[in-house]
Protein backbone atom coordinates (compact mmCIF):
# COMPACT_ATOMS: atom_id res chain seq x y z
CA UNK A 1 0.00 0.00 0.00
CA UNK A 2 1.31 3.77 -1.00
CA UNK A 3 0.23 6.86 0.19
CA UNK A 4 1.17 9.93 -1.79
CA UNK A 5 0.31 13.46 -1.31
CA UNK A 6 1.10 16.91 -3.23
CA UNK A 7 0.10 20.20 -3.37
CA UNK A 8 -0.84 21.34 -6.58
CA UNK A 9 -1.12 25.48 -7.43
CA UNK A 10 -3.34 26.43 -9.92
CA UNK A 11 -3.82 29.58 -11.38
CA UNK A 12 -7.61 30.85 -12.61
CA UNK A 13 -7.81 34.00 -14.86
CA UNK A 14 -10.77 34.87 -12.33
CA UNK A 15 -14.46 33.85 -12.36
CA UNK A 16 -14.85 30.33 -14.10
CA UNK A 17 -12.82 26.87 -14.99
CA UNK A 18 -9.79 25.68 -15.16
CA UNK A 19 -9.38 22.00 -16.39
CA UNK A 20 -7.03 20.28 -13.79
CA UNK A 21 -7.49 16.86 -15.22
CA UNK A 22 -3.91 16.43 -16.42
CA UNK A 23 -2.13 18.04 -13.73
CA UNK A 24 -3.47 15.51 -11.01
CA UNK A 25 -3.16 12.57 -13.53
CA UNK A 26 0.22 13.63 -13.83
CA UNK A 27 0.55 13.09 -10.00
CA UNK A 28 -1.44 9.63 -10.15
CA UNK A 29 1.52 8.38 -12.31
CA UNK A 30 4.02 9.48 -10.70
CA UNK A 31 2.90 7.81 -7.73
CA UNK A 32 2.86 4.58 -9.41
CA UNK A 33 -0.40 3.66 -8.11
CA UNK A 34 -1.89 1.37 -10.20
CA UNK A 35 -5.14 0.32 -7.81
CA UNK A 36 -6.46 3.01 -5.10
CA UNK A 37 -8.08 5.89 -5.00
CA UNK A 38 -7.11 9.44 -5.31
CA UNK A 39 -8.82 12.54 -3.43
CA UNK A 40 -8.74 16.27 -4.64
CA UNK A 41 -9.31 19.14 -1.72
CA UNK A 42 -9.15 22.68 -2.65
CA UNK A 43 -8.05 24.74 0.21
CA UNK A 44 -10.06 27.68 -0.25
CA UNK A 45 -13.34 28.91 0.42
CA UNK A 46 -14.39 31.20 -2.38
CA UNK A 47 -13.19 28.23 -5.13
CA UNK A 48 -14.49 24.65 -5.49
CA UNK A 49 -14.05 21.46 -7.67
CA UNK A 50 -16.05 20.09 -10.01
CA UNK A 51 -16.43 16.73 -11.98
CA UNK A 52 -18.27 17.56 -15.41
CA UNK A 53 -18.49 17.02 -19.10
CA UNK A 54 -15.30 17.82 -20.92
CA UNK A 55 -16.64 17.94 -24.36
CA UNK A 56 -19.08 20.37 -25.15
CA UNK A 57 -18.07 24.16 -23.20
CA UNK A 58 -21.87 24.92 -23.18
CA UNK A 59 -22.76 22.87 -20.38
CA UNK A 60 -20.23 24.80 -18.44
CA UNK A 61 -21.47 28.17 -19.55
CA UNK A 62 -24.70 27.27 -18.91
CA UNK A 63 -23.61 26.07 -15.10
CA UNK A 64 -21.83 29.12 -14.70
CA UNK A 65 -25.16 31.20 -16.06
CA UNK A 66 -26.99 29.40 -13.64
CA UNK A 67 -24.89 30.00 -10.45
CA UNK A 68 -25.20 33.82 -11.38
CA UNK A 69 -28.27 33.32 -10.84
CA UNK A 70 -28.73 31.31 -7.26
CA UNK A 71 -25.72 33.65 -5.57
CA UNK A 72 -26.00 36.83 -7.50
CA UNK A 73 -23.48 39.94 -6.67
CA UNK A 74 -26.49 42.27 -6.81
CA UNK A 75 -28.03 41.21 -4.16
CA UNK A 76 -27.49 42.86 -0.77
CA UNK A 77 -24.53 40.40 1.21
CA UNK A 78 -23.72 41.67 4.78
CA UNK A 79 -19.79 39.94 4.07
CA UNK A 80 -18.32 42.07 1.66
CA UNK A 81 -15.23 42.58 2.83
CA UNK A 82 -13.37 42.24 0.28
CA UNK A 83 -15.24 43.37 -2.57
CA UNK A 84 -18.73 42.86 -4.42
CA UNK A 85 -17.99 39.22 -5.41
CA UNK A 86 -16.85 38.37 -2.14
CA UNK A 87 -20.02 36.58 -0.22
CA UNK A 88 -21.46 35.25 -3.73
CA UNK A 89 -18.32 33.11 -4.29
CA UNK A 90 -18.32 31.82 -0.51
CA UNK A 91 -22.64 30.78 -1.54
CA UNK A 92 -21.43 29.44 -4.35
CA UNK A 93 -18.52 27.17 -2.58
CA UNK A 94 -21.21 26.36 -0.41
CA UNK A 95 -23.57 24.65 -2.88
CA UNK A 96 -20.89 23.07 -4.63
CA UNK A 97 -17.83 20.73 -3.61
CA UNK A 98 -14.36 21.21 -1.90
CA UNK A 99 -13.21 18.00 -2.79
CA UNK A 100 -13.71 14.79 -5.17
CA UNK A 101 -12.84 11.68 -5.09
CA UNK A 102 -11.41 9.17 -7.64
CA UNK A 103 -10.73 6.10 -8.46
CA UNK A 104 -7.55 5.34 -9.77
CA UNK A 105 -7.52 1.81 -12.53
CA UNK A 106 -4.46 0.74 -14.59
CA UNK A 107 -2.65 3.50 -13.04
CA UNK A 108 -5.22 5.94 -14.63
CA UNK A 109 -8.21 8.41 -13.21
CA UNK A 110 -10.86 6.35 -13.87
CA UNK A 111 -12.89 9.10 -14.99
CA UNK A 112 -15.94 8.59 -17.62
CA UNK A 113 -15.43 9.17 -21.56
CA UNK A 114 -16.59 12.92 -21.21
CA UNK A 115 -15.27 13.61 -17.78
CA UNK A 116 -12.86 15.93 -16.34
CA UNK A 117 -11.89 17.51 -13.31
CA UNK A 118 -12.39 21.01 -13.10
CA UNK A 119 -11.41 24.33 -10.42
CA UNK A 120 -14.31 26.69 -10.80
CA UNK A 121 -13.00 29.58 -9.34
CA UNK A 122 -15.62 31.68 -8.02
CA UNK A 123 -14.19 34.83 -7.47
CA UNK A 124 -14.17 37.76 -10.50
CA UNK A 125 -9.84 38.52 -10.37
CA UNK A 126 -7.41 35.93 -10.90
CA UNK A 127 -6.21 33.55 -8.03
CA UNK A 128 -3.59 30.94 -7.11
CA UNK A 129 -5.44 28.32 -5.82
CA UNK A 130 -3.57 25.04 -3.63
CA UNK A 131 -5.53 21.73 -4.87
CA UNK A 132 -4.02 18.73 -2.28
CA UNK A 133 -3.88 15.63 -3.93
CA UNK A 134 -3.84 12.46 -2.14
CA UNK A 135 -2.82 9.50 -3.50
CA UNK A 136 -3.77 5.63 -1.43
CA UNK A 137 -3.30 2.50 -3.38
CA UNK A 138 -1.85 -0.54 -4.57
CA UNK A 139 1.63 -0.50 -7.14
Amino acid sequence: MKVQQETLAIESRGRGFVDITREVQAVVRGSGVRLGLCSVFVQHTSASLLIQENADPAVLRDLAAWMAELAPEARAWEHDDEGPDDMPAHARSALTRTSENIPIAEGRLALGTWQGLYLWEHRARPHSRRVLVTIVGSL
